[in-house]
């Protein structure tokens, strides 16, 4: 892929958590146990079992949060300030990546599963002016419908008037690349490095197949692919 196949891209989309910062630096991970202790609280279960639902969700159901509006009928303005209760100070200044991403020829959008406002935090941990996007497209843009799931993104192209075949995509889950790559996006996979793991994240969360045909290009850096540009 690269300069040459990517020359006609026009619309530039990014995934916000594992993606704008490394999943390196753990900050989903605080969301993580949040969201556990919410599933605990509404569900009545015990820890493990409360978690593995949790993460049963957010396979099956794009978010775990749509798997609890599914199966409990909650209000997802609590669940997501609740969630959203964090410490984002592990999140470090990236002048480098703010400039390659605004430098960008085209516009540029962030496209997230999480709320604004937890991407407005993130933006401003990176050192990024939230201006430097011509939109952010949260979870509530989407009628709470998240990624994977093909209406989110028939809404967000909608919202803004994007021509598929003229976008590159950016995301750290495979699942969540499907989609974009039938819509005619160019797709690039933001991946953690491949000897890294963490307790809290299941296995298919850090899939990787360079072979998949929905995955045009795998990153461990996005500056450095940015940057190739």
């Amino acid at each position: 892929m690269r300069a040459a196949s990517l020359s006609h891209v026009t619309d530039w989309i990014f995934d916000l958590d594992n993606t704008l910062y490394p999943r390196e630096c753990n900050l989903f991970a605080q969301i993580d146990l949040l969201i556990t202790q919410y599933m605990i609280d509404v569900t009545g279960l015990e820890h493990d079992a409360a978690r593995k639902l949790q993460k049963d969700y957010y396979r099956d159901h794009g978010t775990t949060l749509n798997g609890l509006m599914v199966h409990y009928g909650i209000d997802p303005n609590h669940y997501l300030d609740t969630v959203h209760r964090i410490d984002y100070s592990s999140v470090e200044p990236d002048p480098e990546l703010v400039g390659l991403i605004a430098g960008l020829p085209g516009r540029k959008f962030i496209f997230t599963n999480a709320d604004a406002g937890h991407a407005r935090k993130v933006l401003e941990r990176l050192g990024g002016d939230p201006e430097m996007f011509d939109g952010l497209f949260d979870i509530r843009d989407s009628s709470f419908s998240p990624k994977p799931i093909r209406s989110a993104y028939d809404a967000f192209v909608d919202h803004f008037a994007i021509d598929p075949s003229r976008a590159a995509m950016f995301d750290d889950l495979d699942k969540n690349l499907v989609v974009p790559h039938q819509m005619g996006m160019s797709t690039i996979q933001v991946v953690a490095h491949p000897d890294w793991r963490h307790d809290q994240v299941d296995a298919w969360e850090l899939d990787r197949d360079h072979k998949a045909p929905h995955i045009h290009e795998l990153t461990e850096d996005l500056k450095q692919f940015l940057a190739s540009l």
